[in-house]
């Protein structure tokens, strides 16, 4: 079977991703939550006009709480598909991945406060 060309393999790998991103909203409660929040936050970007630089800063926030929930989902699948009985090993594993999406959700919160308490003040 003749291997496929780099630009093929390309188109081939975004299809996936692009697979993955909607297996991600179906299915998963916590990226539909997060991707309301990020819509109403570019709403509300567009309506306080922010800067150039606020919205980089809102972007990457958003972009970085999504993509963390969505590692943080697939360890949890694999941990499941490993162990489907509860060990205490892989409840630490899950609990360190969910800690990550903590992390980059508290900053992408004071990243938002920083943005728009301003506006309402």
């Amino acid at each position: 079977m003749p291997k496929d060309s780099f630009f093929i393999n390309r188109i081939k790998s975004v299809g996936y991703a692009i697979k993955g991103l909607f297996l991600l909203l179906r299915t998963e409660a916590s990226i539909k939550i997060q991707f309301v929040i990020a819509l109403l936050m570019t709403a509300a970007g567009f309506y306080f006009e922010i800067s150039n630089l606020e919205w980089m800063a809102q972007l990457l926030s958003i972009g970085l709480v999504m993509g963390i929930e969505g590692m943080n989902t697939a360890v949890e699948k694999i941990s499941d598909y490993i162990q489907p009985n509860e060990d205490p090993k892989i409840g630490f594993i899950k609990d360190i991945s969910a800690g990550a999406v903590m992390i980059v959700s508290i900053i992408a919160c004071i990243v938002g406060m920083i943005i728009y308490i301003p506006k309402f003040v």
